[in-house]
Formats: C-alpha cells, sequence, structure tokens
C-alpha cells in the first residue's frame, strides 16, 4: 500500500469519530486503531511502596468538597444542531458572503451553513423561520452529530 495513502487514511481516523477502520486490498491489509488517551491513562497501573509504614493513629478524615461542574450557559430560543459530523462552514467558499448572519432573518427551509463530509458538501437548511440570535460554531471547525450551531429565535 502507498505510503501516502496510508498517511491519509491515518489522518482521517484521527480527525473522526470512528475508532478503528481495515481495509483489505490485492496487496495487503491493514488495520489502524485509535487509542483512547482516558482509556490509556486509566490502565495504567498504581504501585504502592513496598516498605510502607503502617500508620497507627487514625486522623480525622477531612470533607472532601466536590468541584461542581461548571454549568453550560443556557441558550434560549430554537437551537439547530448538527444532523452530522463533519467540517461546519458558514459559506460555500472562502470569498463567498455567508449563509446566516447573527441578527439576519431566516425562512424555515432556507439554507444556513454547510457541513463538509466525506468530500461532499450539504447544505444545512433552517428547521424555524425567526432571526439568528448565536452562531455557536467556528468556520472551518469540526463538529459533532448533534452539536448545537445556531440559535434562532
Amino acid at each position: 500500500m502507498d505510503l501516502r495513502k496510508l498517511k491519509t487514511l491515518i489522518d482521517l481516523v484521527s480527525e473522526s469519530n470512528i475508532s478503528e477502520l481495515e481495509i483489505t486490498e490485492a496487496d495487503g491489509k491493514v488495520r489502524i486503531v485509535k487509542s483512547d488517551p482516558a482509556a490509556a491513562v486509566a490502565l495504567q497501573p498504581v504501585y504502592a511502596p513496598a516498605a510502607a509504614p503502617a500508620v497507627t493513629a487514625a486522623a480525622p478524615a477531612a470533607p472532601i468538597a466536590a468541584a461542581a461542574p461548571a454549568a453550560a450557559p443556557v441558550e434560549t430560543g430554537h437551537i439547530v444542531k448538527s444532523p452530522m459530523v463533519g467540517t461546519f462552514y458558514r459559506a460555500s467558499s472562502p470569498q463567498a458572503k455567508p449563509f446566516a448572519d447573527v441578527g439576519q432573518q431566516v425562512k424555515e427551509g432556507e439554507a444556513i451553513c454547510i457541513i463538509e463530509a466525506m468530500k461532499i458538501m450539504n447544505e444545512i437548511e433552517a428547521d424555524k423561520s425567526g432571526t439568528i440570535t448565536k452562531i455557536l460554531a467556528e468556520n472551518g471547525q469540526a463538529i459533532e452529530f448533534g452539536q448545537p450551531l445556531f440559535v434562532i429565535e
């Protein structure tokens, strides 16, 4: 298998949500598995010192304060979510005017952005009429399925 093709496959796996890819061709078989860094840390054994001194007096346990998770800002209005994994684009080309801007009126069914998935440009339409109050994704950003993209009021 060509080294450039292999490098491209590795890049595709690393940038996507898939964890494993296996390709069989006439000249060989390639299997690419993406490791999960969190799992690797969890699997590392923790070694206790062999000659740890015994504690005879029990110290009172200090209360452990659980860190409260940072609350995500609650968006008001209708949230348009990504129907797929891909790359978010606000315009059809770098020089073109964005499909939608903050403060712009949009109608249901009107294209508001493009998501590129597997070299295919997919126009994403507004699923509700209203005014765009917030754009939640950056141009060129990799996005996940169900990720909020726009807020429409």
